[in-house]
């Protein structure tokens, strides 16, 4: 299998199987539901898991939960840390929907904090931090790699962090003194205070995973700062750290990329009301990780459109697909992890097993089963199509809104209707 690597600009072969291929992604910061967006690296990095496994590989998927950050505190001044517990419970609520199982490990940044302190007083003892007034901040200029993540010059390094305190402009907070409104605190060889962001996935990938790993995954909009500081205080210290790293596309809507900072952020909890867990995923599958996505009315109804699909087929005489098939499905996946070849592929397929071995890599297993509506919506369905028939739409509309709040979309076909449960 072969991945585009963002270290080397170019694919990189994953050593064969057995393996092990160890994988960490960086999970989201808890500060209130988490968007739409923040589901696609979840999404892909459970595939990407799912589909080693059914090539032979032993695998180890470590997802963080980021649960101390500037974004929690001035989301919740004084109450910080119930957010954080009550956010990160909705993100599990919310990603248990998808049906695609949990990470081997979830780590919180809470429960890492003396492995943080740890590191970073290896650091300061190295030469590669210091100490200002409580605060603690890795020195830039020691690591000559920084910035080839980036693409960064290290003379052109973007500042980061504005703070006087700082011997550099470019260097990054390690550890940061409490402040005032702050609700959570650790004592400190600095005094009281919180890791920074970046520190902590470096702790917490390294505890799960061990100084070297082979993947380390998150969005494109991670690259710099957050990997690009991980690759220096994790190196700094002579840990290999991960030898691929992978960043998704962002999801789009209108155009621009989703972000909460910007507003134009649509929750998971509210696609998966309005779609249901097939078509979110559908759609997922219809864009290559490392490219934009965008989430609109018209792809969503395409994706339900190809979700249906896929249940037409298990609705008919299953028909042996040709030789060679599964060949074709491998090397899609095999070939960057390409999700768009690979539907197109199952698309082709109208044998039942095949196809639900395929789907299942995706968590997609149940557009094989079949449902049988009850009968009050079947009832609800045959009143409008009486109403229909006699013009009366506004009553049709009122029945199909019954018959959505049921669970169940209503497909008009010639003199008939087909009910479809949503999932």
């Amino acid at each position: 299998m072969r991945l585009y690597d963002t270290y080397t600009r170019g694919p990189r072969d994953l050593p064969p199987p057995p393996g092990p291929i160890r994988i960490y992604s960086c999970g989201p910061t808890v500060y209130q539901r988490i968007h739409v967006g923040n589901a696609v690296p979840f999404v892909f990095a459970m595939w990407l898991r799912s589909w080693l496994v059914e090539t032979g590989y032993e695998t180890k998927l470590v997802i963080n939960i980021t649960d101390i950050n500037d974004k929690i505190y001035d989301a919740a001044p004084g109450a910080s840390a119930q957010l954080a517990v009550d956010a990160a419970r909705w993100y599990v609520e919310d990603t248990d929907r998808l049906g695609l199982g949990r990470p081997d490990v979830e780590p919180t940044a809470v429960e890492t904090v003396p492995d943080q302190i740890a590191m970073i007083e290896e650091l300061i003892a190295r030469g590669f931090a210091y100490e200002s007034e409580g605060d603690v901040y890795f020195r830039v200029t020691r690591y000559p790699e920084y910035g080839r993540l980036s693409g960064q010059r290290l003379d052109q390094v973007e500042e980061q962090e504005p703070n006087a305190r700082k011997e550099d402009s470019r260097d990054f907070a390690l550890w940061k003194a409490s402040k005032p409104g702050e609700d959570t605190s650790w004592e400190s060889p600095w005094g009281r205070g919180r890791p920074g962001w970046h520190i902590e996935c470096s702790v917490m990938s390294e505890k799960h995973l061990g100084p070297e790993f082979e993947i380390h995954g998150g969005g494109l909009d991670l690259v710099f700062p957050h990997h690009e500081n991980e690759i220096a205080q994790s190196r700094a210290l002579g840990h290999p750290f991960a030898q691929l790293w992978m960043h998704n596309g962002m999801l789009t809507f209108a155009g621009e990329e989703m972000h909460k900072s910007v507003g134009n952020d649509i929750s998971l909890k509210a696609a998966l009301d309005r779609w249901g867990r097939e078509t979110l995923l559908t759609f997922f599958l219809t864009g290559h990780w490392r490219k934009p996505l965008e989430y609109t009315d018209a792809t969503l109804e395409s994706a339900a459109a190809r979700a249906d699909g896929f249940r037409e087929v298990f609705r008919n005489a299953s028909e042996p697909a040709p030789a060679g098939s599964w060949d074709r499905l491998a090397a899609a996946l095999d070939d960057d992890f390409n999700t768009a070849a690979a539907l197109a592929v199952m698309h082709e397929w109208r044998d039942h097993e095949l196809l639900r071995r395929a789907l299942a890599v995706f968590g997609l297993e149940s557009l094989a089963e079949s449902d049988e509506a009850p009968e009050d919506v079947v009832a609800l369905a045959v009143q409008r199509m009486m109403m229909r028939a006699t013009g009366d739409f506004e009553e049709a509309d009122r029945l199909r809104s019954e018959i959505d709040e049921a669970g169940w979309d209503v497909r008009d076909e010639a003199d008939s209707f087909r009910l479809v449960r949503r999932r």
